[in-house]
């Protein structure tokens, strides 16, 4: 199935409430068997900003589209002359509370699989080693014409070796690991090939308007199944990529939480809708888990 390129989403519909409480989020994850499904704003307080929240970058910036990087050597320089700088930041920011909530969650027992839609490694970093990543990982790339992947360290030093003198600097990073840029620095940016066979190189990332892989989603739909409820965190659902999982937990009678600043696509499939920051939010929740233990211990 393709992720369907929708840069925007605006409900036809009054908003469904919401809340700032946590009472009945509690309620539905002390009894396990919990599946999250993450987005980009769980990663805002890492410094990485989200595509359609308050400071989402669809405001400024269109993110690359798989069939301009197929078929324009022209987007595919842009693109690597951006993410080349903004890929440094994002291998530097360091997972945040949420981050490190949603593993306690996972080694308290409440929490089972975890899927995430962002592409920056920071769930890994924070413990949750196995977490599926739907989209992808910026920290890899494939090659188009071989299909070798390899470490994006790797091309790093490859393309520094080819551009020594690019001396563009880095501003505003996106959730896709690109920055903008003048187009003169851009037009001074030399990409290169897969050292195995001259092809194009990408990120290890799905792209608005590429497939999922078959296997991934089958994956996550059983981590779905699996559960008993499926936890939303910071993510407007706006693409089918993900929402589809909220639709399909609805309709097997799964409880569906959304923890998220703002509307979602989602929240006509959910039972409580939570709006808060997301570090303070889940901070508290494992916090409460915990004492909510000790009482019956």
């Amino acid at each position: 199935m393709r992720t369907r390129p929708t840069l925007s989403w605006t409900s036809a519909d009054a908003p469904l409430p919401r809340t700032s409480s946590l009472d009945e989020l509690i309620g539905v994850v002390a009894r396990g068997g919990v599946a999250v499904l993450s987005g980009a704003g769980l990663s805002t307080e890492s410094g990485i900003p989200d595509y359609r929240g308050e400071s989402g970058s669809l405001r400024r910036h269109t993110p690359m589209t798989y069939d301009e990087f197929v078929t324009s050597a022209e987007g595919r320089q842009r693109y690597w002359a951006r993410s080349h700088l903004g890929w440094r930041t994002i291998a530097r920011a360091d997972p945040n509370d949420g981050h490190r909530a949603v593993t306690a969650l996972r080694e308290g027992g409440f929490v089972g699989g975890v899927i995430t839609q962002n592409v920056d490694g920071l769930h890994q970093a924070a413990g949750t080693t196995d977490a599926v990543e739907l989209h992808g990982s910026l920290d890899r790339v494939v090659c188009l014409g071989c299909r070798r992947t390899s470490p994006r360290a790797e091309l790093d030093r490859r393309l520094r070796a080819a551009n020594p003198g690019f001396t563009g600097a880095a501003t505003r990073i996106n959730p896709d690991g690109d920055v903008e840029l003048p187009a003169d620095v851009v037009r001074g940016f030399r990409p290169v090939p897969c050292e195995a066979c001259a092809g194009v190189l990408k990120p290890d990332v799905v792209f608005f308007g590429e497939n999922v892989p078959r296997p991934r989603v089958e994956q996550c739909y059983r981590l779905v199944d699996d559960a008993a409820a499926l936890l939303v965190l910071g993510s407007s659902l706006t693409v089918m990529s993900g929402l589809r999982f909220v639709r399909h937990a609805a309709n097997a009678g799964k409880a569906v939480v959304i923890v998220n600043r703002g509307e979602t696509r989602g929240d006509r499939y959910a039972s409580v809708r939570v709006d808060r920051p997301l570090g303070p939010a889940l901070t508290e929740l494992v916090s409460r888990l915990g004492e909510g233990r000790g009482r019956t211990a």
